[in-house]
């Protein structure tokens, strides 16, 4: 089991491996090679700030423990990168309420409704009774989305017309879900930060709703970033923070991007958890974060 995982992870960050494959480390340490390291780091979008960082290290540590081969100093970056990474590391957080609620946050085409479907049938899988909220009801293609990956998931989805107000979609789907003694409710929402202030006043009254029935609740608040997209991701989050307090992240993408990288400054900037980590397009392709195996995977 613990091989599929790890050959998925390594599948899901090729291209990112790939900028890192160009540094040649089977040869002694010169500058060219600390000069190699730093732009294959940036290309990789791992940031100016925490490229510089990880340089000053680099040089220092090599000194200071008298390294002298590239394959060696590849062990030290490999290690640099576990450090700062582990600092990020973080798992759900499930409090054994009945329901737990887990509220999902991230913009359109983050991949945000993509990832509720695929929680929903990790959580599925380990016996709970899922519920999907669809509390984007600014589109119906959103819907109609989350409709067919709780088919896809075996969870009950709860839905009102397009339009709707969110808030009733998740008083309904908490409420129907307590009756019935459902474990988890999952809550869509939706992600237009061309009305910034419109979003935040949305976000805040959905979390006040689930507040009525425990104030424990949403035991999550995940906010789903593009990969893609890089560090660009940290302004979106910072937008999001300004309405609600972020329990964790989930980058999605990551194998369609060279610019997974950008999780380091991410983790540095934001000090959120970063829970899981989607490479894939199939149903399994959300792995729990662990930042040993992707490093690992970024230099095997």
């Amino acid at each position: 089991m613990f091989k599929s995982l790890y050959e998925k992870i390594k599948k899901g960050v090729e291209k990112t491996k790939a900028q890192l494959m160009k540094i040649s480390f089977r040869r002694k340490i010169d500058e060219a090679l600390f000069e190699e390291i730093e732009t294959a780091l940036l290309k990789a979008d791992v940031g100016v700030k925490a490229t510089q960082e990880i340089m000053k290290f680099l040089r220092e540590e090599s000194k200071k423990r008298g390294i002298t081969e590239g394959e060696d100093l590849k062990s030290l970056l490999k290690e640099k990168l576990i450090e700062i990474l582990s600092g990020c590391k973080g798992e759900l957080n499930l409090k054994g309420e009945k329901p737990d609620v887990i509220l999902f946050l991230g913009i359109n085409g983050s991949g945000k409704t993509t990832t509720v479907g695929k929680l929903a049938s990790l959580l599925k899988k380990e016996g709970k009774s899922i519920v999907l909220a669809a509390a984007d009801t600014f589109r119906a293609a959103a819907i109609e989305q989350l409709e067919v990956w709780a088919n896809r998931a075996g969870a009950r989805l709860v839905k009102h017309s397009q339009g709707a107000d969110p808030s009733a979609v998740v008083f309904d789907a908490i409420n129907s879900a307590k009756s019935r003694q459902e474990d988890i409710v999952i809550v869509d929402t939706a992600g237009r930060l061309h009305t910034k202030e419109n979003l935040i006043k949305e976000l805040q009254k959905i979390k006040r709703t689930i507040q009525k029935f425990s104030p424990n609740q949403p035991c999550e608040t995940l906010l789903v970033l593009d990969g893609t997209i890089g560090q660009n991701s940290i302004n979106q989050a910072k937008t999001f923070k300004e309405a609600v307090d972020i329990t964790g992240i989930i980058i999605t993408k990551l194998d369609g991007t060279a610019k997974g990288g950008a999780i380091i400054p991410i983790c540095q900037e934001l000090k959120i958890p970063i829970k899981f980590i989607g490479v894939g397009e199939d149903i399994e392709d959300l792995q729990p974060f662990d930042p040993k195996n992707f490093v690992n995977a970024l230099f095997d």
